[in-house]
């Protein structure tokens, strides 16, 4: 396993889990069946590779875990079926979700589950894929979606009417072996290290000689984040909430200001928080600070569908600016110097030393960090996760049933207790909020927020 997605793993705790959500509606053309949809699950595995796999710990933790495909995958213990609590529809099923995401994962099987939630509405059931962040980042899911959707390579049929691949099961490694393995990947990784410093000395060289000559400001972790309400220790619970916006708006916004769909997407964020926080008396008066998780994957390298390969960079989301427009020129200023700033750094830098980490220590400090709840007692790193994930630009079927939406979200660590997450589908772009109720009661007054900032920034002098 790369030191990258075994970071995952190092980083969970009983009250910071590090699993994904992804939530399609769908619209099936005949009734649900909970045993042929674990049939047909098992089945597709072999176009699922992630799915497939359990992680082994190494002997002593000398290393990073192995991916293992020794099992045949039990369905019963990865599909489930719920009754979407009162009132029904999308927000019961938030309700739903909520619980979901509050309950971790079992690390002694493949690190996914799938929640078939009925009756949803109007001939409607939703499906919660909950996936460790261990197994894919955002790019890498929109990959295993390609991979299940109907009429992929140009074949019109279903996805389970399609032949499939019978799933290769591997022996388990002999102790000894598994001991050889990490011993001789901890040699060969010790091995680079010292190139690796090298090059983190000049990368970070050239990044000092750029911010002394840049005009541009950018967020310091740590030391420019203030204190929010959802900025603290986390409890194992979670909430969750979505809003939909026309991606059509979007698009007008960024064109008549002539900035990035991300630049729109953060503003419409930070408008909304701005809103929140002020309705309640708790703007604090500096900017709140965002983390934003970017890509990192090799122009034209084609379809990964596993693994992560993402860093982040540091925002603003220009809360202390009342102007809208302001606020979205200095969100755009400030990512485009951040991106700049995380170019010159290497876009793997981060990849590369987390490649180092020490499973046992590592494991142990976020475990200690997190039952001490040390992190309301310090200012977060930032205040925010804010992504943003282009998904199918056209309608698709998974198995006959047509996808009628879809949402997704990432975890919230410690100190930084709220997640959002856009994702595109067709012609809407579909906004999910995770976080912590002991942090953020209710997060329905938040996401009633979005079409306003939005609003307001269609109606700044600098729209058509």
């Amino acid at each position: 396993m790369e030191g990258v997605d075994a970071g995952y793993l190092y980083m969970e705790t009983p009250t910071m889990h590090m699993h994904t959500l992804k939530i399609a509606v769908l619209e099936p053309a005949e009734a649900f069946d909970l045993t042929r949809l674990q049939a047909e699950m098992v089945a597709r595995l072999a176009e699922l590779p992630p799915l497939q796999r359990r992680a082994l710990p190494a002997p002593f933790h000398l290393n990073h875990p192995l991916w293992v495909t020794d099992r045949a995958v039990d369905p019963q213990h990865h599909v489930f079926a719920h009754d979407v609590p009162a009132p029904g529809g999308m927000a019961g099923l938030e309700v739903l979700i909520g619980r979901v995401a509050g309950t971790p994962l079992d690390r002694t099987r493949p690190l996914w589950e799938m929640h078939v939630c009925q009756p949803y509405g109007d001939n409607r059931i939703a499906v919660i894929t909950k996936m460790h962040h261990a197994l894919a980042d955002g790019v890498a899911a929109n990959a295993l979606l390609g991979n299940i959707v109907d009429g992929l390579g140009g074949d019109p049929r279903p996805a389970r009417d399609r032949p499939h691949r019978d799933l290769q099961l591997e022996p388990t490694p002999t102790w000894s072996a598994q001991l050889r393995m990490a011993l001789v990947d901890a040699i060969r990784q010790i091995g680079d290290l010292p190139s690796l410093v090298s090059l983190t000395v000049r990368a970070v060289t050239a990044v000092v000689r750029h911010r002394r000559a840049s005009t541009v400001t950018v967020p310091r972790p740590l030391l420019d984040v203030p204190r929010t309400p959802f900025n603290g220790a986390l409890t194992a619970r979670r909430n969750f909430a979505t809003a939909t916006l026309p991606i059509g708006l979007i698009k007008e916004v960024q064109r008549a200001h002539g900035v990035t769909m991300n630049d729109v997407v953060l503003a419409v964020v930070g408008g909304a928080l701005r809103r929140y926080l002020a309705s309640r008396g708790e703007l604090p008066a500096r900017s709140l600070v965002a983390g934003v998780p970017v890509a990192t994957d090799v122009a034209g390298a084609g379809p990964r569908l596993g693994g992560n390969r993402v860093s982040n960079i540091f925002t603003t989301l220009a809360t202390d600016l009342d102007d809208p427009e302001e606020r979205l020129r200095a969100i755009s200023r400030t990512t485009g110097e951040s991106k700049l700033i995380h170019q010159t750094l290497g876009a793997s830098m981060l990849v590369d030393w987390v490649q180092f980490a020490p499973p046992a220590p590592l494991t142990g400090v976020m475990r200690l960090y997190s039952r001490s709840r040390a992190a309301s007692h310090h200012p977060a790193p930032f205040n925010v996760v804010v992504s943003n994930v282009r998904g199918p630009g056209e309608p698709v079927s998974i198995s006959g049933a047509q996808l009628r939406d879809l949402f997704s979200v990432g975890p919230i660590l410690e100190g930084i207790g709220l997640n959002v997450t856009a994702w595109s589908y067709v012609d809407r772009m579909n906004f999910s909020f995770l976080g912590c109720p002991d942090l953020v009661q209710d997060l329905a007054p938040l996401v009633a927020e979005l079409p306003r900032a939005l609003e307001e920034l269609r109606t700044t002098k600098g729209a058509a």
